[in-house]
C-alpha cells in the first residue's frame, strides 16, 4: 500500500492551530486541500492565516515564490461538509469531545467515497471509541501531529481495534510522503509519547511536593545534569498547566486510576488558581513584565578534597574517575565487590543516586545522576541531617572542581534525574512488552516528539541492564503506593542475562 497520489484531494476539518498546521503540511506537500470548519467564516480565515504563513516562509526563502502560488491555488475553504466529496483522506482536528468527534465522522462517512482514508488527530481520545460510531471503523485511523505540525517531524500513527492494516499503511505512508517521520502505535491512553512522558513530569512535581528543591532547582538539574532541553515546570508553563493537568488527568483514568499515572494535587492546585503558564501570565514562574526571575540554589564555594578512594567503581557514573585525576585530585582505587562509591578525606561516603536516602546510613551523600558528566554544568547532592558538615563540604568541593555547580536537595530517594530517567525506562518497557510499538519507534518517538536527549532504551543500554530495575525497586520499598513498583516487563529485562539452565523446582 503506497502514499496517497498528490492530485489526491486531502480535507482537514477543524481550522485551530492543529487544523491549519497539518492543512500546511499537506498543502506544501503537494496535494489539493479543503478547509472545513463548523462555524461560519472560520474556514475562509484559516485559509488566509494559511497564506500568510507561506508569505513568511518566501521571505526567509524557505518557499520559492512559484511554489506558494500553486499551493495557495490548491487551497480551497469549504462552506459545506458535502465539498468533501471527492476527498481522498479527511484529517479531523476538532475539539477533543469523543461526543463531538464521533457525530463529525458519522457524517463524513454518509459524503466521502467508501475509499476514503479517515483520520483523527485526537492526542488523548481513544481512537477505537471513535471509530466505534462508523459503519466501516477499519477506514479509521490516529494521525496524531505535534504542535507546531509543519515544524515537527513526528507523527504517531494509531491503529485503533478495528482499524484495517491497510488504512494504517497508508496513513504511515502518506504521512512519510509529506516529510514527516512515522511512527506506528497501537490504541493505548497516551499513545507513545503521552504515556512514557508522563514521569517527567511527575517525578519533578513529586520532588517538589516532598519539598527537597524549588521548581528553578530542579529545572537547571534536569536541563544542565539530565541533558533535557527545557525543565518539567518550564516546559509545563509552556504547554498550558490546564493541558498538561487535563492529559495526565485523562491518561490516568483511561488507565483505570493506575497509580503510575497519578495525577499531582501540586499542579491541580495551580490550575484551579488560575496560573495557567505563559498564557496567563503567571504559572510555576511569573512572567509579567518586570517579575523576578528565580536563580536555582547554587551552593557556595568549598575547597576541593586532596583525594578521594573509589571502591568497585561508579557504574554508570565511571567517567568521574578520570574527570577527577583530570582535576588533580588523587584517585585511590579499591576493589569492591559491590560498592559504588567515592570514599572521601575526612571518612564520609559520596554515592550514586540509587533509590535509598542518606538518612539510612552513617556520613552519605547522594549524587545525581547526569546524562554525560563530561558534559554536565551541575550536579545534584542530597545529605540527611546526620550527614557530617565536613562531608557535604568535601562533595561539594569536589564537584566544583570539575568545573560543575552544585545544588542541595533534599533527601529524597532516587534524587531527581535518576528517578525520573528509571521510570522512563520502565514505562518503555512495559509499552513494548504490551504491544504498542517497537523499541526502535519508542525511542524515535521520544527523541522528536519531546526532545529527550536520548530515547528511553538507548538509555537503558547505556546505564546497564539491571540500572533502572534495581533503583525503583528500592524506591518501591520505601513508597510502597505502587507508583514506583517496576513492571514485569523491565524485570524481565533485568533478568534476561542470568542464562541459567536449571529448572525451576
Amino acid at each position: 500500500m503506497t502514499a496517497l497520489d498528490l492530485s489526491s484531494p486531502v480535507a482537514v476539518v477543524g481550522t485551530g492551530t492543529m487544523g491549519q498546521g497539518i492543512a500546511q503540511v499537506a498543502l506544501v506537500a503537494g496535494h489539493p486541500v479543503r478547509l472545513y470548519d463548523a462555524a461560519p467564516g472560520r474556514a475562509r480565515e484559516a485559509a488566509d492565516a494559511i497564506g500568510a504563513r507561506l508569505d513568511r516562509l518566501v521571505r526567509k526563502d524557505r518557499l520559492a515564490a512559484a511554489d506558494r502560488d500553486a499551493a495557495r491555488a490548491r487551497l480551497r475553504p469549504a462552506e459545506d461538509l458535502a465539498e468533501l466529496a471527492d476527498c481522498a483522506l479527511v484529517v479531523e482536528a476538532v475539539v477533543e469531545k469523543l461526543d463531538v468527534k464521533r457525530e463529525l465522522f458519522r457524517a463524513l462517512e454518509d459524503v466521502v467515497a467508501a475509499d476514503c482514508l479517515l483520520a483523527t488527530n485526537t492526542s488523548s481520545l481513544s481512537v477505537t471509541a471513535v471509530a466505534g460510531a462508523l459503519a466501516r471503523p477499519g477506514r479509521l485511523v490516529g494521525l496524531h501531529f505535534f504542535n507546531p505540525a509543519p515544524l515537527l517531524p513526528l507523527v504517531e500513527v494509531v491503529s485503533g481495534f478495528a482499524t484495517d492494516v491497510s488504512s494504517a499503511t497508508r496513513a504511515y505512508e502518506t504521512a512519510r510522503a509529506w516529510g514527516k517521520t512515522p511512527v506506528a502505535c497501537a490504541d493505548t491512553p497516551g499513545f507513545i509519547v503521552n504515556r512514557i512522558a508522563r514521569p517527567f513530569y511527575a517525578e519533578a512535581l513529586a520532588v517538589y511536593e516532598a519539598q527537597a528543591a524549588d521548581p528553578a532547582t530542579i529545572d537547571a538539574v534536569l536541563r544542565e545534569s539530565g541533558g533535557f532541553r527545557m525543565g518539567a515546570f518550564k516546559l509545563t508553563d509552556l504547554i498550558g498547566q490546564d493541558v498538561n493537568e487535563a492529559v495526565t488527568h485523562s491518561v490516568w483514568q483511561s488507565f483505570f486510576q493506575d497509580a503510575r499515572f497519578t495525577p499531582s494535587l501540586a499542579q491541580r492546585r495551580l490550575v484551579e488558581s488560575g496560573r495557567l503558564g505563559r498564557k496567563s501570565g503567571q504559572g510555576w514562574y511569573d512572567y509579567r513584565d518586570g517579575a523576578d526571575r528565580p536563580e536555582p540554589h547554587t551552593a557556595e564555594p568549598a575547597d576541593p578534597p586532596a583525594h578521594v578512594v573509589a571502591e568497585g567503581g561508579l557504574g554508570p557514573a565511571g567517567e568521574l574517575l578520570a574527570l577527577i585525576r583530570e582535576a588533580g585530585i588523587e584517585v585511590r582505587e579499591e576493589p569492591e565487590d559491590h560498592g559504588t562509591r567515592l570514599v572521601l578525606p575526612g571518612g564520609g561516603q559520596l554515592v550514586l543516586a540509587d533509590g535509598q536516602t542518606s538518612a539510612e546510613f552513617r556520613d552519605v551523600v547522594y549524587f545525581d545522576l547526569a546524562l554525560d558528566y563530561r558534559k554536565a554544568t551541575r550536579i545534584a547532592l542530597a545529605a540527611s541531617q546526620d550527614t557530617a558538615p565536613r562531608t557535604l563540604a568535601e562533595a561539594i568541593g569536589l564537584f566544583q572542581a570539575l568545573g560543575k555547580k552544585v545544588s542541595v536537595i533534599g533527601d529524597v530517594p532516587g534524587m531527581i534525574v535518576a528517578r525520573t530517567v528509571a521510570r522512563i525506562i520502565d514505562l518503555a518497557h512495559d509499552a513494548v512488552a504490551k504491544g504498542v510499538a517497537t523499541e526502535e519507534d519508542v525511542d524515535t518517538a521520544m527523541r522528536l516528539g519531546v526532545n529527550y536527549p536520548l530515547g528511553p532504551f538507548a538509555w537503558s543500554r547505556a546505564l546497564g541492564r539491571e540500572w533502572a530495575y534495581d533503583l525503583l525497586d528500592e524506591l518501591h520499598l520505601r513508597d510502597p503506593c505502587g507508583r514506583y513498583a517496576p513492571s514485569l516487563a523491565l524485570y524481565r529485562h533485568a533478568h534476561a542475562s542470568d542464562k541459567r539452565e536449571d529448572s525451576p523446582s
